[in-house]
């Protein structure tokens, strides 16, 4: 049966060569829908199905088998079958040879032969085949060429690599003749490779096999002690002194005078061999003096070790005497070490080698332990110090700047910063104001860097440059090597070492919540709090604004992240990593609640030009203020807040954080309305002189008009309708997918109640501007109607045609649909059906309200009522039918005649107004052209 499937082809594979066992990638098409389509996998001839991993249709990880030379990669799937192959792998073998750096011992009996110790070997050893350099295989139907051929075309060169007229030409001629050049390239960056690789060798060696070495090392160090331990003892020659002493005796009752001389020549020879023989002791205590001086310390601890082996037991009087210079001596080196040790401002290499100075010389006590005890007094102090400085440069800053407000001619001078940081000893942050005037300094102090800002950069930058060495050399307290002489690990001190991390880790933490986070610290008790730092509170300003917070934000999850990066599951990590979420969280609601001030604040702000487009009709910039602060204050809050580091909590995983936040967006949506209503209804005072007020329609019109700052109240709820309306469907949904974009949870809630409040405002504002509207017109129409005693009983004027009234009447429909059309084109129809309504109602309401109508007021009231349903046919609705309907049933019914009066006055009528007309009708509907005649200018 045949597959079901095409086969399928592997097209690629990386790496394309490699010994058994490499990982290998390979890409091609058809390798089935899941792993259960994968049945089979052959590499070189080899079954690799167990290593294959199928990753999908076109991508397969496997590792290869024993497979050796150029071979093909064959897949099987359960319905495509035996696949094919286009490229093609090559496996190869490692074998280390005799000459190969080796850490460990090796079976030479493959590589060495075993008759070598014998002497000469019989036959003559097979010279090794040369590898090639280039890793390529010379395949092809092309015969070699002799070495007769070769001179020719290379005369006095040479194809052996170990000479010096050695020619590349002709070793590709003699052994890669029929190579491709894609071929050549892929031998020359193998060629690389193994050069970079041979280059690397022996420090990579010693590297992996450092832990052999030093245990090599270890072991002479061990049996040369032994051996200078063994020379010096005496006890095997007791009884052969006990001997001669009494030989000596004897001797020396016979020949007492000789043997005085004797021994007077001998002591005094015995004495220059001792100097001779032990001037390693006597020149002792010089030395180590001289290398002190110089800092060869490792020089003075191995000298005083030796020595210390060879006499410390001693009972030579002169040897003790001076082995004691030796010991004052090293108890002076030791007590200086120690005092050095002391010294906080040295580094992390400097205390490890200064403790094992100390270790090594036997100082009683734990020098590792006293150095991490001062280290911490110093990082505590150091922070102390920081928190000391910035308050009271806090304090000097708002007495001064309260002098500066109430002396305005006073002289301010800064206060000089006296900085017991170490490590920022002799910078100032202010810079000096002498050469500016008064004004200058006033200003320049009212715009300077908070001192809170200044505090996070200096406490961060303490923890970042000493706290890891303070962490590392914790950790090298525990894990320092046994070969150390008189190491003894205290593996009871290990809680004390994380209370003591922890205590400087939640020193930082308090006092940065101090600073930024008061209400965090309301729990504790009033010493404690007074501990941490009081900050002074401005008049101004209780709190860091939006624009400094982000920045140390940043200063300390940065801080946080390279401090957890140290030991990311401690307990004092677990603080810095609480605090990191609270000043994110803290920053988040600052800012939110910053942006709704701002929003709040736009309508002094607003300056009424009106520019319009096709798509968001007429809108005031107020629309575009209001998106800027709010994208602006998404951007920070992206940067600083949201953009989670691995090691970071997510800041919306907190239920009682997203109904904040999601509470906060809301009000931020909703901000925008109040603004809107405040300048529609209670504009904010202006100054009084007058300004221009510029009207854009289009890319083209510009309409200047000279007049108050402020537009009248008609105006207003017009252009704050269209934006409202532009808000609401524009602005709103686009601030909405900013903020599902960043991250932000629940936003529909908060679509929800914005679009009920833009709605709400949106018909307040449509009903406002209806009414402003339409109430003058509708005041005056029963007065014009009647104007001159008109009557519909005894009017006798049929001939007039329409009378000006409802001429009126639709010039002032004409001028409202210009007012809107000139704002916003999209709210005509909306407003005009509106208006309509009511002026048909009312017109509607006169006509059913006449109680008699002779034949020339019927004739009229017909006229008007059809003239006025033509005109606004556009803009009726149901309600509008319906009155014309109930005032055309009032009217009696004419005649012939006078309906086709109607009919003629009609079109007169139609005719002396089209251009008036022309608003009255759709963009589609062709405008009527008729030649003006003589009638029309009494229109």
């Amino acid at each position: 049966m045949a597959p079901r499937y095409p086969p399928p082809l592997v097209t690629g594979v990386s790496p394309k060569e490699g010994p058994p066992g490499t990982r290998i990638t390979i890409r091609g098409e058809n390798f089935g829908n899941d792993p259960r389509d994968l049945i089979g996998l052959k590499i070189c001839g080899m079954d690799c199905h167990l290593s294959a991993e199928w990753k999908s249709s076109s991508k397969i990880i496997a590792r290869t088998g024993p497979g050796k030379g150029m071979g093909d990669i064959i897949p099987i799937t359960r319905y495509g079958g035996k696949g094919s192959c286009t490229v093609g792998f090559r496996g190869y073998f490692l074998q280390i040879g005799p000459l190969q750096e080796s850490a460990v011992w090796i079976d030479e009996s493959q590589t060495v032969q075993s008759n070598l110790d014998r002497g000469r070997p019989a036959t003559a050893m097979a010279a090794k085949e040369e590898e090639d350099p280039l890793g390529i295989l010379d395949e092809g139907d092309k015969p070699k060429l002799g070495e007769d051929e070769l001179l020719e075309m290379f005369p006095e060169a040479s194809g052996n690599m170990s000479l010096e007229n050695f020619s590349p030409g002709w070793y590709l001629l003699e052994h890669h003749r029929n190579a491709s050049f894609s071929d050549l390239k892929a031998g020359l960056s193998y060629m690389k490779r193994k050069a970079s690789t041979r280059s690397e060798g022996p420090i990579t060696f010693v590297r992996s096999n450092l832990t052999t070495i030093l245990d090599c090392l270890d072991s002479l160090t061990e049996m040369y002690k032994k051996y200078n331990e063994e020379d010096i003892r005496r006890g095997c020659m007791d009884s052969y002194g006990v001997l001669l002493m009494q030989a000596k005796s004897c001797a020396d009752g016979l020949f007492q005078e000789v043997l005085g001389r004797k021994d007077k020549a001998d002591s005094t020879r015995n004495a220059l061999s001792v100097i001779q023989k032990f001037r390693f002791l006597f020149h002792l205590p010089l030395n180590i003096q001289r290398n002190i001086q110089k800092g060869d310390y490792n020089m003075v601890i191995n000298d005083y070790e030796k020595a210390k082996s060879l006499f410390a037991e001693t009972e030579i009087k002169i040897f003790r005497k001076v082995y004691l210079e030796v010991e004052r001596r090293i108890a002076g080196f030791r007590n200086m070490l120690h005092k050095r040790l002391k010294d906080t401002h040295n580094t992390l290499d400097e205390q490890k080698k200064l403790i094992r100075y100390l270790v090594n010389l036997e100082y009683k006590g734990d020098p590792a332990w006293e150095c991490l005890d001062n280290q911490q007094n110093w990082l505590v102090e150091l922070l102390d110090d920081c928190k000391d400085d910035h308050i009271e440069e806090e304090k000097n800053g708002m007495q001064t700047e309260h002098q500066a407000s109430t002396q305005g001619g006073s002289q301010w001078k800064p206060v000089n910063r006296a900085n017991k940081s170490p490590i920022k000893s002799g910078i100032k942050r202010e810079s000096s104001f002498s050469s500016l005037s008064s004004s200058d300094q006033q200003a320049a102090w009212r715009f300077r860097t908070p001192q809170k800002v200044l505090f996070i950069e200096d406490i961060t930058d303490v923890m970042l440059q000493h706290f890891p060495d303070f962490w590392r050399l914790g950790q090298s307290y525990f894990t320092r090597e046994k070969s150390e002489k008189g190491v003894k690990i205290d593996t009871s001190k290990h809680s004390k070492m994380k209370q003591m991390m922890t205590e400087v880790v939640s020193l930082f933490s308090n006092y940065v919540r101090a600073a930024f986070l008061p209400e965090s610290l309301e729990g504790m008790s009033e010493a404690e709090r007074e501990k941490f730092g009081i900050w002074p509170k401005s008049s101004k300003q209780e709190h860091i604004s939006g624009n400094w917070l982000p920045i140390c934000v940043r200063n300390i999850r940065n801080c946080a992240n390279f401090l957890s990066g140290l030991d990311g599951h401690g307990d004092s990590m677990i603080v810095l990593k609480d605090l990191a979420f609270d000043m994110r969280t803290n920053c988040m609601f600052t800012l939110l609640k910053q942006a709704i001030s701002d929003v709040k604040c736009l309508h002094t702000k607003e300056t009424w030009v009106v520019e319009t487009d096709d798509q968001s009709g007429g809108t005031t910039q107020l629309p575009a203020l209001f998106e800027n602060i709010v994208n602006e204050a998404i951007q920070h809050l992206h940067e600083v807040v949201v953009m989670n580091k691995p090691s970071e909590p997510e800041i919306f995983s907190q239920r009682p954080i997203q109904k904040e936040a999601t509470v906060l967006c809301s009000q931020l949506l909703q901000a925008f309305s109040i603004c809107m209503e405040q300048l529609a209804f209670s504009p904010p005072l202006q100054k009084k002189e007058t300004k221009q007020v510029k009207v854009v329609i289009g890319q083209e019109i510009e309409l200047e008009q000279h007049g108050d700052p402020i537009p009248s109240l008609d105006k207003r709820l017009i252009v704050m309708l269209s934006n409202c309306r532009h808000t609401l469907e524009v602005v709103v949904p686009r601030i909405i997918e900013n903020l599902t974009k960043h991250g932000y949870v629940e936003m529909e809630k908060a679509l929800k109640a914005a679009q009920d409040t833009y709605g709400f405002l949106d018909q307040r504002l449509f009903s406002s501007y209806i009414q402003q509207k339409s109430d003058p017109i509708l005041a005056a129409m029963e007065a014009n109607l009647y104007r001159g005693g008109f009557s519909w009983h005894t009017w006798q004027g049929q001939n007039q045609g329409v009378r000006n009234y409802l001429k009126e009447i639709i010039m002032s429909l004409i001028e409202v649909h210009s007012e809107v059309f000139s704002i916003s084109p999209k709210f005509v129809m909306r407003v005009m059906q509106k208006i309509t309504e009511a002026v048909c109602e009312e017109l509607c309401r006169l006509v059913q309200c006449v109680t008699e109508f002779n034949a020339g007021g019927a004739i009229q009231a017909q006229l008007e009522l059809e003239a006025l349903h033509s005109t606004v046919q556009i803009y009726s609705t149901k309600h509008v039918e319906a009155c014309f309907k109930e005032a055309f049933d009032v009217i009696p019914e004419l005649s012939e005649e006078g309906k086709l009066m109607v009919a003629g006055l009609l079109e007169q009528f139609k005719a002396r107004m089209r251009i008036q007309l022309w608003c009255f009708q759709s963009e589609d509907e062709p405008v009527p052209v008729k030649m003006a005649t003589n009638d029309d200018s009494n229109c």
